[in-house]
């Protein structure tokens, strides 16, 4: 890999936040490299096109890489944690203090993120940027200031800084812990994607769903937080809209999205709240999110809605629901298969059949 020196995000000045910074000029793939396993993928041992998604993700792999032999061999998964203001408004079937806890339970190995870790060689790094600090309840107040905006999106920088020079990762895996956060993600994707012919309340229920397993009543109320989110905010910037209805770990997840194609380092996104942290980049500098697939689908109603819009093909369906990073890190080995399959291979020539 061939690291770029980042935008440096400490402090505000008077040409757009820190991430809208970090938006300009962004590295492209290594297009020989992608090439030449493509032009590998083509020859392989195998008829053509029968690998052919895979071909595409071991390329894809190849570009952020920058090498024609690529492989995932140090994968990293950074969590971020914090708690959200709207819990006060009841919706979620959890307590705000569970946050806490269960950032304790990765940082002591016994949570379902770090079990999945283990299982595919990653390491894991769980980041508390606003637990025990919550943010403006998002139905009446902006989610943060421009600063804490800012500082939260320092957190997702120095976090990837952080694999690159402790783990050397390969590969990111973006996760997240907060209670409230599926109603952040829904407001941020009911923002990004306005439709004038739409209402807010019908845009709320196309992106609300029942996160931690709110239904009837429950989901409705939850729905009229959402509409009422985007009533208050009306017509904003992607990137304000992260700011102002999201959360400091979605921010986190959109400023490490942000550092990772300066390192380029390829990024496999979770579910639903990675994704919709992630979407704000890509209406605000589109083709920054390249470096990024889609681990899978999330049983999240919104999840499907946001995938279409980004024009992003999950790797796998399993109706996954829970965060952490869990539904990616399952996707990695997909992606480790689809490398060996290129590199390890033998190519009809090299085996005498040409």
């Amino acid at each position: 890999m061939a690291p770029e020196t980042l935008p440096r995000s400490r402090a505000r000045s008077g040409d757009g936040s820190a991430l809208e910074r970090m938006l300009d000029d962004l590295p492209g793939p290594d297009e020989a490299a992608q090439r030449a396993v493509a032009e590998r993928a083509s020859q392989v041992l195998r008829p053509a096109g029968a690998f052919e998604r895979l071909d595409r993700v071991a390329a894809w792999l190849a570009g952020w890489q920058r090498t024609p032999e690529p492989a995932v061999e140090q994968p990293a998964v950074l969590i971020f944690a914090a708690d959200h203001g709207v819990t006060t408004e009841g919706v979620s079937a959890y307590p705000a203090d569970v946050t806490a806890a269960m950032v304790a339970a990765v940082d002591s190995g016994v949570a379902t993120v770090t079990a999945v870790a283990r299982q595919v060689g990653a390491v894991v790094r769980c980041d508390d940027v606003g637990v025990g600090m919550p943010t403006g309840n998002i139905r009446t107040h902006d989610a943060m200031s421009a600063d804490e905006f800012d500082a939260a999106v320092e957190a997702g920088v120095l976090a990837v800084e952080g694999a690159v020079t402790d783990d050397q990762a390969d590969l990111l895996v973006l996760g997240e812990l907060g209670i409230g956060n599926t109603t952040a993600a829904a407001a941020v994707c009911g923002l990004l994607f306005a439709d004038d012919s739409m209402s807010s309340a019908e845009a709320a229920a196309r992106w609300t769903g029942p996160g931690t397993g709110v239904h009837a009543k429950a989901l409705d109320h939850k729905l009229a937080v959402v509409r009422d989110v985007l009533e208050r905010v009306g017509s904003v910037a992607p990137l304000e809209a992260l700011r102002r209805a999201g959360g400091r770990e979605l921010t986190a997840i959109a400023g490490a999205v942000a550092a990772a194609r300066h390192r380029s380092i390829p990024v496999i996104l979770d579910g639903f709240i990675g994704t919709a942290a992630a979407a704000p980049l890509a209406l605000a500098a589109p083709g920054s999110l390249d470096h990024c697939i889609a681990g899978h689908c999330s049983a999240e109603p919104g999840h499907g809605a946001l995938l279409d819009e980004l024009g992003l093909e999950p790797l796998v369906r399993l109706d996954l629901r829970l965060g952490e990073g869990t539904g990616a890190l399952v996707a990695v080995p997909i992606v480790q298969i689809a490398a060996a399959a290129v590199t390890d291979v033998a190519t009809f020539a090299e085996w005498g059949l040409a």
